[in-house]
């Protein structure tokens, strides 16, 4: 069985723009060709995408990074660059992306779903682009833009119909295993499940089916990090249905009416809408002569079941079935939700002004270096042109804010120059 890893990081590293041509007509009987310098291929993009064909975010744990090609120069005759390639990235579905300061940006719960994680650098334009009637030979053309080059950390939430909740080596491994098609290490000593285990279970041949999550073992004080419990908390998010699973033997710490109180305690402190959805109450280890014990005490199970010996096992399973159906029937129409609603909130573009010494300020943002993105910034014609892009995007006023004072020093880029208002 393939290592299990529900946390990564992605660094992704979108193409490069490729540059704008400096180029003019050579052609007999022309004397005096025009620029035809062709444009920049735009950089490629690397984009996630949601799949049920991957489990695991382990592909990610020795090798983050994700790269898309640049786009290619373009030349003379005004012949563009080639565009970069794009490259694609699986994801399991259930995928959190999140900003390195722990920010949602996207979450993944739709098969196919796709989300461009690094876009790629515009391409930049030939000095044909730049013909007017009072610029007749521009010099100089665009360089294209940098790709964007982002780190995310990667979190797996299970996309489960049902949740197995309980104690560690109460059953929820076996059971799981009698009931679909997983197979998972299975134990008689606690924490043998360290990983989440999904079983697709059907019923009725093939004509219905869902999917079950067995959780590694939660104990008391998981929601404060305690034990496994805490790591795992997460993949209980999104199941439709709950089953607390109890252990019947006297080989556990507490009493049925004890383990399912503090499984709802964690799960009330870690989130408390979990406890308003459809859950059973499900005695386990039927089959031993102590169970008798707890089944006669007038604790209210839904189920008592033997996964050893099939007890009850097959009404459970309708049962499931059956609440499962309910819950996506409603959750079609909108009366619940599982997961919250994540809006991406794009890097904000145009420029930032930051003082560094005296009189002496640097410029940053993606806006900005684009604006001085020229192949000859000793052109005239060129500083033109950026004077009226960096107009456009309000440096005067945001030099001003910060403190600039008439022949103050500003850095963009690898562009300095003496600022006046």
């Amino acid at each position: 069985m393939s290592e299990f890893i529900d946390e990564a990081q992605l660094h992704a590293k979108a193409g490069n723009g490729g540059a704008g041509a400096v180029s003019f007509r050579r052609e007999a009987h022309v004397a005096k060709g025009g620029p035809d310098g062709g444009d920049g291929g735009d950089g490629g993009d690397v984009i996630l995408k949601a799949s049920w064909a991957i489990s695991s975010l382990l592909s990610f744990r020795d090798q983050p990074f994700r790269r898309a090609t640049d786009g290619v120069h373009g030349s003379s005759k005004n012949r563009f660059g080639k565009r970069g390639k794009s490259t694609v990235v699986d994801v399991p579905v259930g995928t959190v992306v999140k900003s390195l300061e722990n920010e949602i940006v996207k979450e993944f719960t739709v098969q196919n779903d796709t989300w461009v994680a690094a876009h790629g650098g515009k391409g930049g334009f030939g000095n044909a682009r730049f013909l007017t009637n009072q610029r007749r030979a521009p010099g100089f053309a665009e360089q294209g833009e940098v790709g964007e080059d982002i780190w995310y950390n990667l979190e797996l939430k299970l996309m489960a119909d049902v949740a197995l909740v309980g104690f560690p080596n109460v059953g929820k491994s076996t059971l799981i295993s009698v009931i679909s098609n997983a197979k998972p290490k299975i134990a008689n000593y606690p924490f043998t499940t360290l990983r989440p285990n999904l079983g697709v279970v059907k019923v009725n041949g093939s004509i219905s089916e869902y999917v079950v999550a067995d959780i590694p073992g939660l104990i008391e004080g998981a929601a404060d990090g305690k034990g496994l419990g805490f790591k795992f908390l997460r993949h209980i998010e999104r199941a439709l249905v709950l089953v607390f699973l109890l252990d019947l033997s006297t080989s556990c710490e507490h009493p049925p009416e004890k383990q399912v109180a503090i499984l709802k305690e964690e799960l009330q402190k870690y989130r408390p809408e979990l406890l308003e959805r459809p859950f059973l109450i499900v005695g386990s280890k039927a089959e031993l002569p102590e169970a008798s014990k707890y089944l006669n005490d007038g604790f209210n199970f839904d189920f008592e079941i033997s996964a050893v010996t099939g007890l009850h096992v097959e009404p459970l399973k309708y049962k499931m079935a059956e609440l499962v159906s309910d819950q996506k029937a409603t959750l079609e129409e909108g009366k619940i939700a599982i997961a919250d609603e994540t809006v991406f909130k794009p890097v904000p573009k145009g420029l930032k002004v930051q003082k560094i010494d005296e009189n002496y300020f640097v410029v940053t943002g993606k806006d900005a270096l684009s604006a001085i993105g020229l192949s000859d910034l000793n052109d005239p014609d060129a500083l033109t042109i950026i004077d009226k892009r960096l107009n456009k995007l309000n440096l005067n006023k945001e030099l001003l804010k910060a403190g600039a004072e008439p022949g103050a020093t500003v850095e963009i880029g690898d562009f300095t120059f003496n600022w006046e208002p």
